[in-house]
């Protein structure tokens, strides 16, 4: 059997699933790139292959019950002379068989009518192919939709990393500005105590924004099926190109239920599953008929009366076999009985799933809409927070403002840059999770 080359088409992202080396990236990681890798030495795609390549030894399987088989046999045996049949024949010892016996035949088979069960399974051989294919394309499918959800996860706590860092600036700052104004006397030690405490409460913030990144660097790795070094450090040494963004994705809710159930693979397999079992009744129902079989070929064997070995008889055979069974008690019935209901099954799974993939298309649909909806809100708030924190400071140099309004502008401030970026990866997320659910990107062609 070939090895099956297989490729992914997934957006505008096109390549080939061979076996590279397992390099850890010179450069920083892009998305892309991620997606790349992924499909080369993803472990979950690795083990879906040899899963693929297995169904298509099955189908190959059930090919091979069409086609002509060639088979060679032979065997040998000693036998005690003293327990061989003698006769004397004019006074001549005659032994009725030779002590050393042997045998060789070579011969060809094919069937020549199996009532449909043949072309049945031949059938049943090219569905089991697609539905191996359809399920390694769920698979793909789900593999990359995760790795997409953890380095938009790695990118979110680089962008959280950035702005608690800009927190614990602001709040240093405050912090030496009240120190200041309390040695000039201007300001009361609570106003000191109070910038401390702030500081102190923003720093845990940035700790684990800075272990979430550590985190989501490491479970990306693991996606990619890099080997992390024993050895190597905490801060693995990954950096991502790519930074949160807002890409468009503009389909409708009918429009995205019905390229689901066109495109979803998941219904792809259930579709070819219930074609089996059509074809399974098939094969079942042609054990009501006769089975008729013809075979040829050449056959060697020691002669009976000389124990010499290269004196031997050999020539053509020829023959034919038909088996019916004209009663089994039911067998049959039983096997077309449990076969018709395993179709109906393969039926209800079809639509049942179909149901699922419709609501899975309008929860996604629906989570989409409302992380665009949260960003479109958030678009200036980062600005006007901005302006109120300036505003803030500006009032309080001036004598009309206080302390708590700096740093109630500042909590302000951090908490949007927050909200923001989340509601970036949350958009994110929702519209690659939208995307596997109507189908999107999982277009895979398979050479054979």
């Amino acid at each position: 059997m070939k090895t099956i080359p297989a490729w992914l088409a997934c957006a505008t992202l096109v390549v080939t699933c061979a076996a590279e080396t397992n390099s850890w990236p010179s450069a920083p990681l892009t998305l892309t790139a991620a997606l790349d890798t992924a499909l080369r030495q993803s472990p979950a795609l690795l083990k879906g292959k040899q899963d693929l390549e297995e169904a298509y030894g099955l189908a190959l399987q059930l090919r091979s019950a069409a086609r002509p088989r060639l088979t060679a046999g032979g065997n040998a045996r000693q036998l005690d002379a003293s327990g061989i049949e003698q006769a004397n024949v004019g006074g001549a010892t005659l032994q009725f068989q030779n002590e050393t016996q042997w045998g060789a035949n070579i011969e060809v088979s094919q069937p020549l009518f199996t009532a449909g069960k043949i072309t049945a399974s031949l059938r049943a051989a090219k569905l089991t192919k697609d539905a191996a294919l359809a399920q390694y394309q769920a698979l793909v499918a789900d593999t990359l939709v995760e790795l997409r959800v953890t380095y938009d996860d790695a990118l979110l706590a680089a962008e959280l990393i950035k702005t608690q860092e800009a927190s614990v600036e602001l709040l240093t700052r405050e912090l030496e500005d009240q120190k200041r104004r309390f040695d000039a006397g201007t300001v009361p030690r609570f106003n000191v105590l109070r910038a401390e405490v702030e500081l102190a409460n923003a720093r845990p913030r940035l700790i684990k924004a800075r272990n979430a990144l550590r985190t989501a660097k490491n479970q990306l790795a693991t996606q990619l099926g890099w080997d992390i070094p024993r050895t190597a450090a905490q801060d693995l040494p990954l950096e991502l190109a790519d930074s949160l963004a807002a890409t468009p994705f503009p389909i409708d809710l009918p429009a995205a239920i019905l390229q689901a159930l066109s495109r979803r693979p998941e219904l792809t397999v259930l579709r070819a599953q219930e074609k089996i079992r059509a074809e399974n009744i098939r094969q079942a129902r042609a054990d009501y008929y006769p089975q008729l079989a013809a075979s040829a070929g050449w056959r060697w064997q020691n002669k009976t009366f000389t124990r010499r070995v290269e004196e031997y008889e050999d020539g053509w055979i020829a023959g034919g076999q038909i088996n019916w069974n004209l009663w089994d008690f039911g067998l049959t019935q039983g096997k077309v009985n449990a076969a018709q209901a395993r179709r109906e099954k393969a039926r209800l799974e079809v639509e049942d799933t179909q149901r699922q993939v419709e609501l899975e298309v309008r929860i996604a649909y629906s989570t989409f809409t409302d992380s665009k909806e949260v960003l479109d809100s958030q678009q200036k708030v980062i600005e006007q927070a901005e302006e109120a924190l300036r505003l803030a400071r500006a009032r309080t140099d001036a004598g009309s403002g206080t302390q708590l309004d700096v740093l109630s502008a500042q909590t302000a401030l951090t908490d949007t840059r927050t909200t923001y970026s989340q509601a970036l990866r949350d958009y994110a997320v929702a519209r690659a999770r939208l995307e596997r659910a109507v189908g999107e990107g999982t277009a895979l062609k398979v050479n054979q």
